[in-house]
């Protein structure tokens, strides 16, 4: 396996990323834009999602493209952040027509990062949540390269004992094809074994892109022993995903891929899709090469996604930026400088 040129999900052809947060509040959005309206299902395997336009994602229903796609914190809060992107969205004369007016088709999901802002204005009425125009923002900012750590809808994530972040990798196959993946690692669980610096995703890395450990040598001890975050932010959490491709796919094969990468979560996270996280994955097809053999290739498709989604994972909280002592230490600050620089 190899990477695509960039790493990112925007090596597939056709989508472009933008990231916009609040470092007061520590928080952000993140959106993901398709060029053209774009194949796109959803599945959801989290205890408790926050979603806004995702049963039109079901492969029965009418609606068969997508404009653009929103993670974002902010719990409830960050589902705004959706209508800033739609509003950009229309500006620009995109969205699907109903007479003179379009209307930008855009699912959203979001996690749990507002734990740390008891003391906002928002919160208390006196002043108008900011995620629509981070949203905006995040739109106005969208092209092929984008920045992974502390960054965009991964600005105020957390993990058990680590800081968490937003995360992207690609997988370029030998026929052409390409799989992305893009993710805000906010989760009850541990990216990491035990209390050491392997990633459980250790096995699925490329070339160094997340330090370039390795797995362990030998299993650490209390590896098996379950690590979550502090027991007074249980809520606290939560991952949220996309995968895409360039593949052609039907809405029905993009469902099934977004339940495929979903392993990549639990192969990354321990324990993952537990009842305090919404964990979710989008799958998303521009369409662009065709499958030569439909079932053998949806196979690969399928393993491949997981294991990109695994890589983001790892990537993201690799990439993570100290926190100024609020909340737990990011992986630099905790492991130094073991492992390559980041990519």
């Amino acid at each position: 396996m190899r990477t695509g040129p960039r790493n990112l999900i925007t090596d597939v052809d056709g989508l472009s990323v933008g990231n916009a947060a609040d470092g007061a509040l520590r928080t952000g959005a993140t959106v993901l834009v398709a060029d053209a309206p774009a194949v796109a299902s959803v599945a959801v395997m989290g205890g408790a999602p926050g979603t806004r336009e995702t049963d039109l994602l079901a492969p029965e229903q009418t609606v068969r493209g997508v404009d653009a796609l929103v993670l974002s914190g902010g719990s409830a809060y960050g589902l705004d952040a959706a209508a800033g992107v739609v509003a950009g969205l229309a500006a620009a004369g995109r969205g699907f027509p109903v007479g003179a007016v379009r209307v930008p088709i855009v699912p959203a999901a979001i996690l749990f990062d507002i734990g740390a802002m008891a003391g906002a204005p928002f919160l208390a009425g006196a002043a108008d949540p900011p995620w629509r125009a981070l949203g905006r923002a995040a739109l106005e900012v969208a092209g092929a390269d984008f920045a992974l750590g502390s960054v965009g809808a991964g600005t105020g994530a957390t993990t058990a004992g680590l800081r968490g972040g937003l995360g992207s990798a690609s997988t370029r196959l030998d026929d052409g094809i390409t799989v992305g993946a893009l993710v805000a690692v906010n989760a009850v669980g541990s990216v990491t074994m035990a209390d050491g610096p392997h990633f459980w995703a250790a096995p699925f890395e490329i070339d160094g892109e997340f330090g370039g450990l390795g797995p362990p040598p030998s299993l650490p001890a209390g590896v098996s022993s379950v690590r979550v975050k502090s027991v007074d932010a249980p809520l606290a959490a939560t991952t949220i995903a996309i995968v895409a491709t360039d593949a052609d796919l039907s809405k029905a094969e993009a469902k099934r891929l977004a339940v495929a990468a979903h392993d990549g979560l639990a192969r990354a996270i321990w324990p993952a899709h537990t009842p305090f996280d919404g964990d979710l994955v989008f799958a998303v097809s521009t369409g662009r090469r065709p499958l030569a053999d439909r079932g053998r290739d949806l196979l690969v498709l399928s393993a491949v996604a997981a294991a990109t989604l695994a890589r983001a994972v790892a990537r993201g909280v690799h990439a993570a930026a100290p926190a100024d002592g609020a909340g737990p230490p990011c992986w630099r600050e905790r492991f130094g400088g073991r492992g390559a620089t980041i990519r």
